[in-house]
């Protein structure tokens, strides 16, 4: 049955608020972090401090957070200095020069001109003009400098302390993604291996755009590791998680691969079935095995454990390969390398290093 356009339309935004929320679930740590560090910041410079509205310390406090790991310590120091600077620049020209437009387009310059020469950090120079702007138009009060100034490192103080607190779902995320990209390679495989027996062109069609939409999964797992990366960097709670995620980090690439493998296997199943070329059974045989051979493999990550328990399996669909009959045609010749391509690719999951891999298959049969 031909899906109509609404039903079309309805299964894109299915998948898309899907996709948002599994957006915001990867967030929703950081995004609750920030929001109770703002309040601590406007609450301790409030009440402990005594400053009636303490508008920089929120500010501060969540700008050196952000929504990501990466970098917070330094976040932090430069949010620290140029809000600072900022402030002070800005209550010096206030003094002399007043408010005005011409004004504020000189102290954003100057700011800006001087953090980018003490330091390049891009949010420095940016918070030093921001900053500036603000104590220029919304509070140019000449007298309230030091009072800013101290906001701002309440702020930064604050989002310091946050800073090492960091819950353990950024840790799991690597495995958690790369499981999630073997199994829609598993998925794709036995999807192929269906085509191969049945021929059906509008099946083989619709994989192939499956497989096409599958980029994304890849950088979210290298979003993933760089995460748990900068999370074992900012963390003094978390450094002995780093071999760890060092070591889930290094399997970006040979889940990349075998990813692309597992692409250009579907492309070419789709073409033999679009040209109506069969394909050797065995060779769907040896798909459907591999696919089985992927769940073991993901399903080891997700228990966070070495899936040392799936190169039994991956080595069979490997020594299978090389015994398999050839075809003439070029689709079934590119389906078979992509197959042992895979293998090759997801051994190194389970521990081996790139020569062992490629050296545990035996070569493709000449007939």
């Amino acid at each position: 049955m031909v899906a109509t356009p609404f039903e079309g339309a309805l299964d894109r935004g299915r998948t898309s608020l899907e996709s948002r929320l599994d957006r915001w679930r990867g967030k929703r740590w950081a995004i609750a972090q920030c929001a109770v560090a703002a309040g601590v910041a406007w609450g301790f410079a409030q009440h402990v401090v005594g400053h009636p509205t303490p508008f920089f310390a929120p500010v501060a406090a969540v700008v050196s957070l952000g929504t990501s790991y990466g970098q917070r310590l330094r976040r932090v120091a430069e949010v620290t200095v140029g809000v600072a600077l900022g402030v002070f620049g800005g209550d010096l020209l206030v003094r002399v020069i007043h408010t005005g437009a011409w004004q504020v387009a000189l102290v954003v310059g100057l700011a800006m001109t001087i953090a980018i020469l003490l330091d390049s950090g891009q949010v420095f120079a940016i918070q030093a003009a921001v900053q500036s702007i603000i104590v220029t138009t919304l509070l140019p009060d000449p007298n309230a400098g030091w009072t800013r100034w101290t906001d701002a490192l309440v702020g930064g103080g604050v989002a310091l302390v946050a800073a090492t607190v960091v819950p353990a779902a950024p840790l799991r995320r690597p495995r958690e993604q790369a499981a999630k990209v073997l199994r829609k390679t598993r998925d794709l495989l036995q999807a192929a291996s269906e085509v191969m027996v049945t021929g059906d062109v509008d099946p083989a069609l619709e994989l192939l755009a499956e497989a096409r939409a599958t980029d994304h999964l890849i950088r979210e797992l290298q979003d993933a590791a760089d995460e748990g990366l900068d999370v074992v960097a900012s963390s003094p709670f978390r450094i002995r998680h780093g071999p760890g995620l060092r070591k889930m980090a290094d399997l970006v690439e040979p889940l990349d691969r075998a990813l692309r493998s597992t692409r250009v296997l579907v492309r070419r199943t789709a073409v033999a079935a679009y040209l109506r070329h069969p394909v050797p059974h065995s060779y769907a045989v040896l798909t459907a095995e591999l696919a089985a051979a992927v769940e073991v493999v993901a399903t080891e990550l997700d228990a966070d454990r070495v899936a040392s328990a799936g190169q039994p399996a991956l080595l069979g669909v490997g020594h299978a390969s090389g015994e398999v009959e050839r075809s003439d045609d070029l689709s079934a010749e590119v389906i078979l390398a992509q197959i042992r391509s895979v293998v090759v690719d997801l051994l190194m999951l389970t521990g081996m290093d790139p020569l062992e891999a490629t050296d545990a298959l035996p070569p493709a049969r000449r007939d």
